[in-house]
């Protein structure tokens, strides 16, 4: 197979996600205020794009709030840097059961929502992107489940395209990028699409290069695509992303990690993705070079 390089990588930084990961490092933000202010310094580190959850203050659990989002998004605009804006959507798809005897109803634990209410704030906020997580799985945890039906991401795909909103196809295993296929050639996206190839998440794709050699495999030539590792193979995967053709993601929601014993900051993950991408004799563009190939109009957030 001939080596088919990316010259040109655009770096993602999954500044914070939605695990049970803000009590493991004091670097993952909590406040709209530090995630924002994070995500600025991963940008001035060379993120193109900044992937972006938001989390209750006080406790750091996960959140759907849409005044912090509306925070959040605000605090980015409103900086002197300029960084393409990636929201989640992904939130409100959590079926989780209390053991397994008793199927009949969901546990309180659960965050299950609508389409129109998993999409609001992405209509308030109007970032350039917003995830599309593309499929159903059993995630992680034993009596969890991520449900995103068939019917859910074609209404809410629908709704990122009416109101011109790219959605990043997450594509967990390769049945993500099968029905990612048939959503755009149902016309409910546009293409060429944009997927991230999410890698070694339990219980999706794992991790091993054969694999992320099928996901990359399926993803349409004209498609752009990310990728990236979970935990300790965050690194090597971004050298696997740009040397496959893809560009790369980095954050503290994939990786606390820097090195052994030492924590990271996003801002430390980005400057270590931008070495590896320009020791590899690629280049990093920036967010106005991201709009362009990508066709993004960066916008004002809808009035308050």
């Amino acid at each position: 197979m001939p080596l088919a390089m990316n010259r040109e990588v655009f770096v993602t930084c999954a500044v914070t996600g939605s695990g049970s990961t803000q009590d493991r490092s004091p670097h993952v933000p909590r406040s709209p205020k530090e995630i924002a202010e994070s995500a600025i310094a991963a940008a001035k580190a060379g993120a193109a794009i900044v992937h972006c959850h938001v989390r209750d203050p006080e406790s750091g659990k996960p959140s759907r709030r849409l005044d912090l989002y509306r925070e959040v998004t605000d605090r980015i605009r409103d900086s002197d840097t300029d960084v393409v804006l990636n929201l989640t959507a992904g939130m409100g798809g959590d079926l989780l059961f209390d053991g397994t005897e008793d199927m009949s109803r969901m546990s309180q634990r659960s965050d299950m929502a609508g389409g129109r209410e998993r999409v609001e704030h992405v209509r308030q906020c109007l970032p350039e992107i917003c995830t599309l997580d593309c499929g159903t799985m059993n995630f992680a945890e034993a009596d969890y489940v991520m449900v995103n039906t068939p019917g859910m991401l074609t209404a809410m795909g629908g709704m990122m395209t009416d109101l011109g909103v790219m959605p990043e196809i997450e594509a967990f295993d390769t049945g993500h990028l099968w029905f990612a296929k048939e959503l755009v050639k149902n016309g409910v996206l546009k293409g060429p699409a944009l997927v991230q190839l999410c890698m070694g998440v339990p219980w999706g794709a794992p991790d091993d290069l054969n694999t992320f050699m099928a996901m990359v495999n399926n993803v349409p030539p004209d498609w752009t695509f990310s990728a990236f590792g979970l935990g300790r193979n965050q690194m090597a995967y971004v050298a696997a992303a740009v040397l496959a053709g893809g560009n790369v993601r980095v954050g503290l929601e994939d990786n606390l990690w820097l090195g052994k014993g030492a924590l990271a900051t996003n801002a430390q993950l980005v400057e270590r993705a931008v070495t590896i991408i320009e020791a590899m004799g690629a280049r990093v563009i920036g967010p106005e070079e991201v709009r362009a190939k990508l066709g993004l109009t960066k916008r004002a957030p809808v009035a308050a």
